[in-house]
């Protein structure tokens, strides 16, 4: 009896394990971040959501940020979207009204506790239209200036932190502490693009921040504004730094900021992560002013659902419990967040082990008068569009004006 009994026990916990199983949901989801220290705190937030979904696992399958976009739409075309994904700004506005993604509103306003109004109105603006959520902004990061102290101390410079406590800060300082700082560190740079993806993929992250400092923007109201004035002078004083200062990486060479071979580049918070084993000073300050006043400029990136995906609402679930004001203050020691409760705590303030109290108040500053990146529905063809014509320009002889011109001519009937 006794055997026939446990028989029937260990029957029935092997049909438990296998109904567990099969109800058990694997959710997939994209990422351009490889950074040990982002996945370790992505899979402690995927962790914590089994206290309430026990029979959900979370994967994240990161993606090379360089061909991130291309490669999720190749996945949307061949039947193979994420459940989720990582989503840059200025590539949401061609998924939102291509209708590929879920609207998050019902279940977000829905979850315990969740207080969807404490997300900053101006931080939603890429991923809400009326009442349609089309995603929750996870990092709504300003471009910064990372710099090199060791290079600036040899070169006998102030540092861009010291200069922009001062209110000497601005383009011309830029550009004269660069051709300094190559001087002073034979075979190595003053200045590298974000990423040394200047010329290619980040090619208008590399020209944004200095036409805003001039007054002038990239393209608005479906205008290009690269031809403007601001925008002119602008992008001339960057192309005497690559070409007769010698400052700026040039096109074909690789400086690597982050391997002490540049000394300054401009990226975003996220970015400090890798500067933990970083073999020199280093420090973050705002971007450097001109004609046009402070300029900060936000990058942005949102977390979204797909609407084709096989588990949608379990997905946006996981959204909820990943942007609940816990789990934001957890990852905004990489990623600024969007969550108003979150950014005026002295906890984000002091809450990076890398980057002083000092620089984070920069970084809460940049983000309070900052303004997005600029974004458009077909940014991937404008930037198709730019490509050549950007190419044309980063040339030693290049004629600029013409090259400007000729992209203004590509893209206008895109905007």
């Amino acid at each position: 009896m006794k055997a026939a009994i446990a028989g029937i026990a260990a029957s029935a916990l092997t049909l438990c394990i296998s109904t567990s199983a099969v109800f058990a949901t694997d959710l997939r989801m994209t990422v351009w971040t490889g950074s040990e220290a982002h996945l370790k705190m992505l899979n402690g937030i995927a962790e914590s959501f089994k206290a309430t979904h026990p029979d959900v696992n979370v994967k994240f399958e990161t993606v090379p940020v360089n061909d991130y976009t291309q490669k999720l739409t190749f996945q949307i075309a061949g039947g193979n979207a994420p459940d989720i994904a990582w989503m840059m700004e200025d590539a949401a506005p061609a998924f939102e009204n291509a209708n590929l993604l879920m609207d998050l509103g019902p279940t977000l306003k829905a979850a315990e506790g969740y207080d969807f109004d404490d997300f900053s109105k101006p931080a939603m603006g890429l991923w809400q239209k009326d009442e349609t959520v089309y995603g929750i902004p996870f990092s709504t990061s300003p471009f910064m200036i990372y710099y090199n102290k060791d290079m600036f101390d040899k070169a006998g410079l102030e540092d861009p932190l010291t200069l922009a406590a001062k209110g000497e800060w601005n383009m011309d300082k830029f550009q004269e502490v660069s051709k300094k700082l190559a001087q002073a560190n034979p075979g190595k740079w003053g200045f590298e693009f974000k990423d040394g993806e200047g010329y290619a993929s980040r090619m208008t992250h590399a020209l944004l921040p200095p036409i805003r400092a001039y007054g002038g923007d990239i393209w608005s109201n479906k205008e290009c504004g690269f031809d403007k004035p601001e925008a002119v002078k602008a992008v001339k004083q960057l192309h005497d730094m690559v070409f007769k200062d010698k400052s700026i990486v040039p096109p074909g060479e690789q400086g690597d900021y982050f391997s002490g071979n540049s000394a300054m580049t401009v990226n975003q918070i996220s970015r400090a992560s890798k500067m933990a084993e970083a073999g020199f000073k280093w420090g973050i300050a705002p971007l450097p002013t001109g004609p046009g006043g402070e300029s900060p400029v936000i990058g942005q990136a949102g977390l979204v659902v797909f609407a084709q995906g096989k588990n949608t609402e379990i997905a946006a679930e996981f959204v909820a419990h990943m942007t609940n004001k816990e789990n934001v203050a957890t990852m905004a020691q990489f990623f600024p967040p969007a969550r108003k409760s979150v950014l005026q705590a002295d906890a984000f303030i002091n809450g990076n082990k890398l980057v002083s109290p000092e620089m984070m108040k920069n970084v809460a500053a940049a983000i309070e008068k900052g303004r997005v990146v600029s974004a458009n529905e077909k940014a991937p063809q404008i930037l198709a569009a730019m490509a050549p014509r950007v190419d044309a320009l980063w040339k030693p002889d290049a004629d600029v004006d013409a090259a400007i011109k000729g992209i203004c001519a590509a893209i206008q009937p895109l905007l």
